[in-house]
């Protein structure tokens, strides 16, 4: 199976890691395919697109973990096959910097900036002035399913489970507050790793839906991630939160944590102000 396009093992598999996989091609240049099902509006989901992206940059790397990446979003994804190229800028003792550029043909889709290392050998120090979001338990939050264009086709491949307080919007019901939380894992007990997480912390409806805005389409501009550590097995606790919505932008601010009580990833993106 190894030998198969990455989007024959994707249908074959229907995992994350088959969907997500990448292929050398030339030096400096990886292969892979969009999977289907993994859009949003039609589009493929940012955080599916910014895992692939960093995949191939672990593997020009040869570090197995994003330490931090920073994505900017050039133009909508699609089913179908792309390449990657990669460039190396520094490789030290502890973390490598790289770029790559998702291409379809010749069209970009997103440029990304990563420092990479090995997160099974990070350590010191620790200061937590935070906790993981209460959230009654999964069985009892409100799972996300695809039906037709919304929920989009995404939601079949993760398992979201949103705090009910933050699941009304479904029923027209906005709760006023730009606030998202439940708790994320991949179906079929797949483990969560380092560059899945990528797909975590973009995996939530967007804070605007609760903050009475139209809801629709939030196309991100801009998303970072942190990610601190491999999250121990179990389901993750996300919170995603608003504060500023003005001039057509705003920012969600994301904490994943683990089953550990960890913190696993932070996040920030920039997104459109979603118009109806």
């Amino acid at each position: 199976m190894a030998g198969l396009p990455a989007r024959v093992r994707c249908a074959l598999t229907g995992s994350f890691a088959a969907a997500t996989a990448v292929q050398p091609a030339t030096p400096g240049e990886w292969a892979g395919s969009i999977a289907p099902g993994w859009e949003i509006a039609g589009n493929a989901n940012g955080g599916y697109l910014l895992a692939m992206a960093a995949r191939a940059l672990a593997g020009a790397a040869g570090r197995p973990d994003p330490v931090t990446v920073t994505a900017h979003y050039l133009s909508p994804g699609r089913t179908g096959d792309v390449r990657i190229a990669t460039q190396i800028l520094k490789d030290g003792k502890r973390f490598a910097t790289g770029t790559a550029t998702m291409f379809a043909g010749d069209r970009p889709l997103l440029a990304v900036l990563g420092t990479l290392g090995d997160l099974s050998q990070a350590g010191g120090p620790e200061l937590i002035e935070g906790a993981p979001p209460e959230l009654p338990s999964p069985e009892e939050c409100v799972r996300v399913v695809p039906a037709g264009t919304f929920p989009p086709p995404f939601m079949g491949h993760v398992d979201l489970r949103l705090h009910p307080d933050d699941a009304a919007f479904a029923t027209g019901h906005q709760s006023g507050q730009p606030l998202m939380r439940g708790w994320f894992r991949l179906p079929d007990d797949e483990p969560v790793d380092s560059i899945a997480l990528l797909c975590a912390v973009d995996a939530f409806p967007p804070t605007a839906f609760n903050a009475r805005l139209p809801i629709a389409w939030t196309p991100t501009v801009e998303l970072t991630a942190h990610i601190r550590a491999n999250p121990a097995p179990g389901w993750l606790r996300c919170r995603f939160a608003t504060r500023f919505v003005t001039a057509g932008f705003l920012e969600e601010d994301g904490e994943v944590w683990d089953s550990t009580g960890r913190l696993v990833g932070q996040s920030r993106q920039l997104a459109l102000v979603p118009r109806g």
